[in-house]
């Protein structure tokens, strides 16, 4: 029986460091036999938590105490604090159980050490060889800020063979990408940040080499007063490194602030795809029929590219399950917006009927809503929906009236729409509820307890709004009520 407690007990803490790691801390505060549970699952990437490192002297002093008793000598010698614990002392030996490697956070680490920028580069360089002697394997690699090539410990290729899952930036030479590519060829997961847009070379290498990828992501993150010329398009050199992974890479998420002429080419050959975010901004209708994934599961668009993504959509296996939208503002007319909102709404509701995670932005003609309605009756198993109403029609002096109106035809939607499985529905753009609309839908919602957030702050700011929300949020029928901004209702959790 305590054999099962403690396999029951080990399998609770693996969910909570994924969603609730502020709760497994305290587990460790409960007995000797949650302690050891959790301990090794907690270390297993002590880099990863919401903390500030900055003032974790225990950690400084628990990596520290593995030094040998030599260099411990000569980093005194530097004027560096060492903690007089020994790693025989310790009641866990805690470097056995890390899988992972944060550069960025270790440096944070180092720095309760030392100020000095000097003593902070040799214990980096302690500290890295350290952990290629101790860790067993090397899983989690984030080598943002790197300034030691740490592929040339003694123990790095036996560690870095085993490497999963790599986070790099441009801005680091590609001298160390270069020593990553003979001993990291089957990493599965590769984000970069794009923070440096001048030498690809070193990350194109290792993308090219690598045999078992399954996760790509590349986000541009530089000031945009690089602009490349005309003629030049600055991803080639990675798009096609990526073309070589086009039959293992089945996530796929680029954002780039620049066109590219060679993703036209490259992104239909992706046949695989469970999940797609990218830009479809200059794609020709030819080139996007190409662009078949019949395991789609997860879609993220640009909302003023709708039309490209009703193409791809009725393309689709019938597997999606989360279609969103990009979190940017709306600016100004989009060029048929009305018809290819239209159309989009109708792809959805026949060819998604497993979607779960939904975001809609249209237009508020009659139309529209009818299609929404039918959508609604269709997909039955949507959990999250957000709606975006865009009224490019109205005039000044009939607006307030318009924005009610379509307000009050949502929420009557809402109620015949019988969700069952409906947990939180998301509302922005050119609505209002009024008091009555919003107190007969909470009145006959018969779904689960919703959770509802609005671009609009007059429900915080109105005593009759707040008065109306809090005694459905006491009979359960609300389970949270937020109104944001524009941005953080558009942006769905993933």
């Amino acid at each position: 029986m305590s054999k099962l407690n403690k396999d029951i007990l080990f399998l609770v803490s693996e969910e909570l460091v994924q969603d609730d790691s502020k709760s497994l801390f305290s587990c460790l505060m409960v007995n000797r036999l949650w302690c050891e549970t959790v301990i090794p699952i907690l270390w297993r990437n002590p880099w990863c938590y919401n903390i500030n490192y900055s003032n974790k002297n225990y950690l400084f002093k628990i990596i520290a105490s593995y030094l040998s008793d030599d260099i411990k000598e000569f980093l005194t010698r530097r004027g560096i604090p060492l903690p007089l614990v020994s790693f025989q002392s310790l009641l866990f030996d805690y470097l056995s159980f890390c899988r992972s490697i944060n550069i960025n956070i270790i440096n944070i680490i180092i720095s309760i050490g030392s100020s000095l920028t000097y003593n902070q580069f040799l214990l980096q360089q302690e500290f890295y060889g350290l952990f290629m002697k101790k860790f067993p394997e090397l899983k989690y690699l984030d080598m943002k800020s790197i300034r030691h090539q740490i592929f040339y410990f003694p123990e790095a290729r036996i560690r870095l063979e085993s490497l999963c899952e790599l986070k790099c930036d441009t801005s680091t030479d590609s001298s160390y990408f270069y020593g990553l590519v003979q001993l990291c060829q089957y990493i599965q997961r590769l984000i970069v940040v794009n923070s440096d847009p001048n030498d690809y070379h070193g990350i194109a290498e290792l993308i090219r080499v690598q045999k078992n990828l399954k996760y790509f992501e590349w986000r541009d993150d530089y000031d945009t007063t690089y602009i490349p010329r005309a003629d030049q398009d600055s991803y080639k050199e990675i798009l096609f490194a990526l073309e070589k992974n086009a039959n293992n890479i089945i996530h796929l998420n680029i954002f780039f602030i620049f066109i590219s002429r060679t993703l036209q080419k490259v992104v239909p050959k992706f046949h695989k795809l469970k999940t797609l975010k990218t830009s479809f901004s200059n794609f020709t209708e030819e080139q996007l029929k190409k662009c078949v994934y019949h395991d789609l599961e997860v879609f993220k668009i640009d909302h003023h590219n709708l039309k490209a993504a009703s193409i791809i959509i009725e393309n689709s296996g019938g597997h999606l399950k989360r279609i969103s939208l990009e979190p940017y503002g709306l600016l100004g007319y989009i060029d048929g917006f009305v018809e290819n909102s239209l159309i989009f709404i109708r792809n959805i509701h026949k060819n998604c009927p497993s979607i779960e995670y939904l975001s809609l932005i249209f237009s508020p003609s009659n139309e529209h809503f009818a299609e929404i309605e039918k959508l609604l009756k269709i997909c039955q198993n949507l959990k999250s929906l957000l709606l975006i109403i865009v009224d490019y029609t109205y005039e000044d002096s009939t607006y307030e009236q318009k924005i009610l109106e379509y307000g009050e035809i949502l929420l009557k939607i809402l109620i015949s729409s019988t969700l069952n499985n409906i947990k939180e529905i998301r509302f922005c753009g050119d609505f209002k509820f009024s008091l009555q609309a919003l107190e007969e839908f909470l009145k006959k919602w018969k779904g689960n307890a919703l959770s509802i957030i609005i671009s609009n702050y007059i429900y915080e700011d109105d005593d009759y709004y707040e008065e109306l929300i809090n005694k459905y949020k006491n009979n359960g029928v609300i389970k949270d009520f937020r109104s944001d901004s524009h941005r953080n209702t558009v942006i769905m959790d993933e």
